[in-house]
């Protein structure tokens, strides 16, 4: 692809996480480098969470933020000599006060625009218990990006003005149910794919399991992730006799993950806490039928009754009443898993894409620059 005019080039300083550990906001700056970059843009990376060094500094709590703390800001400092625009992955928590704020400060220093890019299911209580805090320099950014209305509605209760722009999955890896899958009334697939920690409420789902597998005892459980959780959530399955049934996978890479949707017939999230959770666009993508809590986010990102099914949290026998349901219904179950799959074309890179190009357009003047060029570099 030609350079073209090289003053017309967005060169992007793209700041956030990356895994390990796996995660949504990992997972989606990464794959966010990724398709800038093939589009053209010009993607320069510093990760948030870069490795400690030296590693036993990562086991001194005080010590752990000043050796990661020092580095960070030497490389957004470099980093805002070589890009036109921030492009911040965001969280709440002390990852904003660490990482985020820091970076909008320096951004404003260096005069450069500023996208805050925040995602995460807690903004509401990080916002009524931080506030004072967080809106001011918040409010130094050039725009806040989030991925969903129930989010853009949040913040507009701060007087925080927001552009929506949704996330993104990447439809190419993922493809229908094996067709030497177990059938679905004998040998039902069940799976999780969220980190095993609290505000996810893994054990919610392994209770709803429980269930599952007393009227059939040919289902299965898979559970992706880690976290602090999973020698608690371990002995739980152990103790609901279904030990041998649930399998922990643990961290997997993309392709793996992919690989376990296609033997799943459905996916369960049973968190506290959401926002726009990618594991959901990813079993509508793979022909998965979606039963979730209905918290946060999720009620905005579903149509519920025709793409995906609603529980209450923390409410195991509602969620284990609706997969049964299912599968006693085969015809209401294909239903669903229609409705999501035409649901997922929605959050593609053609679709999403274009929307971070004209924000990176109008904040930087450059609307002439439709395919920009550079090389990538990486500050780790």
């Amino acid at each position: 692809m030609p350079l073209g005019n090289r003053e017309q080039v967005i060169r992007v300083g793209l700041v956030g996480p990356l895994p390990p550990p796996a995660g949504g906001m990992a997972n989606q700056t990464r794959q966010l480098a990724r398709f800038l970059e093939r589009d053209g843009f010009g993607v320069d990376l510093v990760q948030m969470n870069a490795p400690y060094r030296p590693a036993v500094a990562g086991k001194v709590p005080v010590l752990r933020a000043f050796v990661r703390l020092v580095p960070y800001i030497v490389a957004l400092w470099r980093l805002s000599r070589r890009v036109d625009l921030f492009h911040l992955v965001s969280n709440s928590g002390w990852s904003w006060h660490l990482f985020s704020a820091p970076a909008i400060l320096i951004a404003r220093l260096r005069r450069l625009p500023a996208v805050v890019n925040y995602r995460g299911g807690e903004a509401e209580r990080f916002l009524q218990t931080q506030g004072r805090w967080i809106l001011p320099v918040l409010r130094m950014a050039d725009r806040v990006a989030v991925p969903s209305a129930f989010l853009a509605e949040v913040f507009g209760r701060y007087h925080v003005e927001t552009t929506v722009v949704p996330n993104a999955v990447d439809l190419s890896r993922f493809v229908e149910r094996n067709t030497d899958c177990p059938p679905l009334a004998e040998a039902p697939r069940l799976l999780v794919a969220r980190n095993l920690e609290k505000i996810y409420d893994i054990g919610t789902a392994i209770r709803a399991f429980a269930r599952v597998h007393e009227a059939i005892p040919g289902a299965r459980l898979d559970i992706a992730g880690s976290g602090s959780e999973r020698a608690a959530l371990e002995a739980e399955a152990v103790r609901l006799g279904v030990g041998g049934a649930v399998d922990f996978h643990g961290r997997l890479s993309p392709d793996e993950m992919a690989s376990l949707y296609q033997q799943a017939h459905f996916m369960l999230n049973p968190s506290t806490v959401d926002n726009t959770p990618n594991s959901i666009l990813e079993a509508w993508a793979s022909g998965v039928a979606v039963v979730s809590t209905s918290v946060g986010g999720v009620p905005y990102l579903v149509s519920e009754g025709t793409d995906a099914i609603l529980v209450p949290p923390k409410d195991p026998e509602a969620m284990a009443n609706v997969v049964l349901q299912l599968i006693g219904d085969p015809v209401r179950y294909e239903a669903l898993v229609d409705s999501g799959r035409a649901a997922a074309p929605r959050f593609t890179w053609e679709r999403i894409g274009p929307l971070w190009a004209g924000l990176y357009a109008k904040m930087t003047g450059k609307e002439g620059a439709l395919h920009p060029v550079a090389d990538p570099e990486v500050d780790a």
